[in-house]
């Protein structure tokens, strides 16, 4: 499509996204005939790719839109963005990396969301919710697999089968392996690229939260000094996040909310203490209480989503006497997994569940976001 030419989809007389040599310009056009703007967008960006693939995006609400012509080699595709630079390698590696979100493909989404952390500067809100979003899908198929196969290996011991025991751990370990290398991996992103660059408390508290998180994933299937080591580091990021939220983060800011959540959640099941677990979420909850009128209308659903959470934690953890074993040996039977608000690392992805189980087990804040 030439610049000032009839074809110009976006139906103006200067295009400065292609020169005139466009494979797709003139009669050579392979859709063959003249091509429209989409709805809905107020700018677009037209990107050319070696094979000839133009992505266009223009609406703040993230859609898929719609495919707007489609020949053997050139296909059009519409997808929302507000705030993208575009022609950056930013711009371009998120919108691929929402593209996969789109089609459930996210081990790709890490990728591409790895290598834009790795750019360097501090990732926008929209950025940081895909990374997350794209490690919690990744870590979290495979957590509910080895909980799964833990229940079955459990059930396969108690009847005396040692053959499928036997087969059953092998298997199990590998699922730890994976896990192991994808947790390893986000932590690595989040020492070496994400927690330095972080200014804002927000950011801060977001990444120290996420750490925390994965070194708890660890803990959930290591043993001995490894399940020491990792509960240590869990820990301690816990705490680095809980200083910066009590100091920069409204008591119902989501993300201090999903922090306690978390952290109480740690205390309950890496640590046996739940005592210090009822005791953290009870705080947060009656914090958040006392300030609830002055809670803005944007962060109101996720806020409040997490408070219920917190409650429903503490209803389970102090139900009957006895009821903190029971709740465990519960979870540890169906294989199910702790319920973990979503809501403050999903914020770019409305369709995502809040929790990660619909199980009446223990409910923790993990996102993106766990």
């Amino acid at each position: 499509m030439r610049a000032g030419g009839s074809n110009d989809p976006a139906g103006r007389s200067n295009d400065t996204a292609r020169g005139s040599n466009d494979p797709a310009s003139g009669s050579n056009n392979p859709a063959g005939r003249s091509m429209q703007a989409p709805l809905h967008t107020s700018t677009h960006i037209y990107l050319h790719t070696s094979t000839h693939h133009f992505l266009a995006l223009g609406s703040k609400d993230h859609p898929l839109l719609a495919f707007l012509a489609a020949g053997s080699k050139h296909h059009f595709l519409a997808l929302g963005s507000k705030d993208f630079a575009p022609s950056t390698t930013s711009w371009y590696k998120t919108f691929l990396a929402r593209l996969c979100e789109q089609a459930e493909r996210y081990d790709e989404m890490v990728d591409y969301m790895k290598e834009v952390a790795n750019l360097g500067g501090e990732l926008s809100v929209d950025e940081r919710n895909l990374l997350s979003v794209a490690y919690k899908n990744v870590v979290g198929t495979r957590r509910a697999s080895w909980r799964i196969i833990s229940s079955i290996e459990q059930k396969e011991e108690s009847k005396g089968s040692d053959k499928h025991v036997a087969t059953i751990r092998e298997y199990r370990q590998k699922i730890e392996t994976e896990l192991e290398k994808v947790c390893q991996d986000v932590l690595d992103v989040l020492d070496n690229a994400l927690i330095p660059k972080a200014e804002s408390g927000e950011s801060k508290v977001f990444y120290h939260k996420m750490k925390g998180d994965y070194h708890r994933y660890l803990a959930e299937f290591a043993s001995g000094e490894k399940r020491k080591a990792a509960a240590t580091a869990a820990h301690e990021a816990y705490k680095n996040a809980t200083d910066v939220a009590q100091t920069e983060l409204t008591p119902t800011h989501p993300i201090r909310l999903g922090l306690a959540l978390n952290f109480s959640v740690f205390y309950y099941e890496i640590l046996n203490s739940p005592d210090r677990a009822c005791h953290l979420a009870k705080q947060a909850f009656d914090d958040a209480i006392a300030e609830l009128d002055s809670l803005s209308e944007e962060s109101y659903r996720d806020s409040t989503l997490i408070m219920q959470l917190l409650r429903d934690n503490l209803t389970l953890w102090t139900s009957s006497d006895g009821g903190e074993g029971e709740a465990a040996a519960a979870a540890a039977a169906t294989g199910e997994a702790p319920k973990e608000d979503k809501a403050t690392e999903s914020a770019a992805a409305p369709a995502e569940p809040a929790s990660e189980s619909k199980a009446t087990t223990t409910a923790d804040a993990s996102a993106a976001a766990s």
